[in-house]
């Protein structure tokens, strides 16, 4: 038996943010990160709404879009902080806090991508799309020479 077994986990706090946690960190080095970037910010927003997360204030962006001034929302989830983009509201209601404060980290976890998918796809009700199939390749398959013996006829 693996140390990962097969069965599901269960939405419970915990497994949700080790989830988000996971998605989040490979996302950072997905070569299409675009979906999982959306899991987590669907997953986080229903985790808000149904009051297993709540919002601390706001935070500058590490990395603003186009050299400009950029904040986003700072949500702590069970041992968990993680950075949404802003709705209008939260500029009126929430603190700035500044800087981010690189002291604080996030525990590590160990669970595997797949899991972490699964669970927060079934709590979210995501499913990613694929576009292309094997057999729907944007280039061909490129064909191996045949090579024939001295004197055959092709």
């Amino acid at each position: 038996m693996s140390l990962y077994s097969s069965t599901t986990l269960q939405p419970t706090i915990v497994n949700l943010s080790q989830a988000i946690f996971t998605v989040n960190r490979h996302a950072k080095t997905a070569t299409n990160p675009k979906y999982l970037y959306k899991l987590k910010k669907t997953a986080i927003e229903k985790m808000l709404f149904q009051g297993k997360a709540q919002k601390i204030g706001l935070h500058f962006s590490e990395n603003p879009k186009f050299s400009q001034q950029q904040s986003d929302v700072l949500v702590q989830c069970g041992e968990y902080s993680f950075h949404i983009p802003p709705s209008k509201q939260d500029f009126e209601a929430l603190p700035h806090l500044g800087k981010l404060d690189h002291s604080s980290k996030n525990p590590k976890c160990r669970m595997p991508l797949n899991q972490a998918k699964q669970l927060l796809e079934k709590y979210t009700g995501l499913q990613e799309i694929n576009h292309r199939s094997n057999s729907q390749r944007k280039y061909p398959k490129p064909t191996k020479p045949v090579f024939k013996k001295l004197g055959d006829s092709y």
